[in-house]
């Protein structure tokens, strides 16, 4: 039988190099676009029409340094690799990715080029964050369920103990004393509880998302007075979410009231309180180890003062609070409630910019 040998085509390659996740650029001596498939469009986000014939540091800004490097890749023949680069965009955006540098000769004008190729690395970032941060609520959970036990206990016997020595005792001025202890010890069990969290079992229920939204806008209006701009800009076409509505309205009104009272309380506040409240459709999207196909995001933004550098690793632990009048239990609520429902919460923050993005699945595992 005669052997059939696949020779690779000019239209093969062009078919595989558009196929790639890994974004593939081709850039002249002067480091000029010649070349760029659809993974590097995507990544630096210009079009190829656009791209080819740009200077690559114009679409990804670097150091000098960094541009110095890919011309002596040229000139020396030496290929490279650079981690985790921090590149800027012409959208203002930052990207962090991974690029190698490979000196090659054309195969046309056998003149030399670089060989860049790059691979995004946010995304795997972003993940590895969310595992992070998943597993952490798993075990501050576990860790808060096992304090609650040993402190409602010997609380509930302090308590008992008060009611007794109180009906044996002579006068109602010592009997002051005794309610102290029972008043101490009820505020010691209710913080306990609210430490834990809701403990009715999620009613899962088809909820329309604006409808919990506007209910938040509401509250934060009435709460504050009419002091904070409240600005919509809502999806239509997200479908209903299957969530607990009592619980969901809990978890996003936390993040809201927070951002209402750290725009309220910050003394260097210039521009009018402002909060924004967005919403979409994500496709595609990963949490933690699941990825889905069709995920809503909510965004709430205030102008506010930002969150403190020392607390944002550990912003959603309990009783971790930048306010001082703060109790640090109501993102660790929210979070725990949005986990419930495999959703995720994440932030970014920057002075007068912080942004809350809540990030609830569309259809069940």
């Amino acid at each position: 039988m005669e052997n059939l040998t696949m020779r690779a085509s000019p239209l093969l390659n062009q078919r595989i190099m558009e196929h790639l996740n890994t974004g593939v650029l081709l850039l002249d001596a002067e480091l000029i676009i010649i070349h760029m498939n659809p993974s590097a469009e995507a990544l630096l986000e210009v079009s190829g029409k656009r791209g080819v014939g740009t200077h690559f540091f114009e679409l990804a800004v670097e150091d000098q340094s960094d541009v110095d490097a890919m011309r002596d890749a040229v000139i020396t023949g030496h290929s490279y690799t650079k981690r985790e680069a921090h590149i800027h965009l012409q959208n203002q955006q930052t990207l962090t990715l991974d690029y190698s540098v490979s000196p090659v000769t054309h195969p046309e004008t056998r003149t030399p080029t670089l060989l860049v190729e790059l691979q995004g690395r946010d995304r795997l970032m972003r993940i590895s964050r969310e595992e992070q941060l998943i597993a952490k609520q798993e075990t501050t959970r576990s860790l808060v369920r096992g304090l609650a036990h040993e402190i409602k206990n010997p609380l509930g016997g302090i308590r008992g103990a008060a009611q007794l020595l109180e009906r044996e005792l002579p006068s109602a001025e010592l009997k002051e004393y005794t309610n102290i202890i029972i008043e101490e010890a009820d505020r010691l069990r209710d913080l306990v509880d609210r430490l834990l969290g809701p403990r009715n079992i999620p009613k899962q229920e088809p909820v329309n998302i604006h409808e919990v939204l506007e209910r938040i806008c509401q509250l934060v209006d009435v709460e504050s007075r009419g002091q904070v701009v409240i600005h919509r800009d809502y999806d239509p076409s997200i479908p209903e979410i299957e969530a607990d509505k009592g619980q969901l309205i809990q978890a996003l009104l936390n993040i809201g009231r927070n951002a209402m009272q750290a725009m309220l309380e910050n003394p260097d506040q210039q521009e009018r309180p402002s909060l924004t409240i967005r919403t979409r459709s994500v496709r595609q999207f990963t949490i933690g180890h699941h990825r889905h196909r069709l995920v809503a995001q909510v965004e709430i933004i205030d102008n506010g003062p930002g969150i403190p550098a020392g607390i944002r690793d550990n912003l959603f632990y309990p009783m971790v609070s930048g306010r001082a009048e703060g109790s640090g239990l109501g993102l660790s609520i929210s979070q725990s409630i949005i986990n419930q429902i495999n959703g995720i919460i994440e932030f970014t923050s920057v002075p007068h910019r912080t942004v809350f993005s809540i990030f609830l699945p569309l259809e069940s595992l």
